[in-house]
């Protein structure tokens, strides 16, 4: 099979077929992902409360993502290689040059994500104008959750709606390849997903996405705590790490996964 790339995911979106997304942290899960036939693998800060156990992603610093997203890509043959920016690494285009930078050249990244709507429009222009590929992220922002008030569901009145969905037409404008929506109403992520010609990716946002993304951790059932409505545990059916992310493959690829129970009105 060839190598995804941001052209086949819009071929993708165009064709109606479903992209699957999971994170990754290191060479022997990433080499499972691959086998499983994960389109795009992230390598999301969350890595901060998955791996190293902390209360929020916002600790986790350029450093660490470099290092990761370097154990990632030694192991990646396929999938498109995507990294998340960490808070505070890109308060100004010239900063965010300069994390996307580090994340390409020396972690091996094939894009960049970053969180936020109007005020990201020119950092992601001038990623773009210098060839870095560019995911967007709306809705839920975990880099914002003491500004929002904690893990809530986002764009659920009508002016929220549509500021999100503004945001996300002019990210597209912006040059943004792809975005992720986090824990949005069915109805307004499925009307995104439409507006746009570029691909969108659900977390918690339904079915109506181009495509799903979850946590690795999350999917196995292994994290701590209280699991998040949207995720699904699909190890206990299949009784191995590696069936339970083919299951989650074939899931998100056949429309079955997320259900109307793991996603929001």
């Amino acid at each position: 099979m060839s190598n995804v790339t941001t052209v086949s995911l819009q071929q993708m979106k165009q064709q109606g077929e479903k992209i699957a997304v999971l994170t990754s942290y290191d060479a022997s899960f990433t080499r499972l992902l691959e086998d499983a036939g994960v389109d795009v693998i992230l390598v999301g800060d969350s890595l901060g409360m998955v791996i190293q156990g902390r209360e929020s992603t916002l600790p986790v610093g350029v450093d660490e993502m470099v290092y990761h997203t370097a154990c990632v890509a030694r192991a990646r043959r396929r999938a498109l290689l995507v990294a998340d920016m960490p808070f505070m690494s890109y308060s100004s285009a010239d900063q965010a040059l300069g994390t996307a930078g580090r994340l390409m050249k020396d972690g091996g990244a094939q894009m960049v994500k970053l969180e936020g709507g109007a005020t990201q429009l020119e950092t992601v222009r001038q990623l773009c104008a210098n060839g870095i590929p560019v995911c967007a992220h709306l809705g839920l922002l975990p880099q914002s959750v003491h500004r929002l008030g904690g893990y809530r569901v986002q764009g659920r009145d009508q002016e929220a709606a549509r500021i999100m969905l503004e945001d996300a037409l002019a990210l597209e404008t912006a040059g943004a390849q792809m975005l992720v929506l986090e824990c949005v109403p069915v109805a307004l992520a499925g009307e995104i997903s439409q507006a746009l010609k570029i691909p969108v990716i659900g977390i918690g946002a339904g079915a109506g996405c181009d495509g799903q993304v979850l946590v690795l951790y999350d999917m196995l059932g292994i994290t701590a705590g209280e699991r998040p409505r949207f995720v699904r545990d699909f190890l206990p059916a299949t009784c191995s790490v590696a069936g339970a992310i083919r299951a989650y493959v074939d899931a998100v690829k056949d429309g079955s996964f997320p259900a109307a129970a793991e996603s929001f009105r």
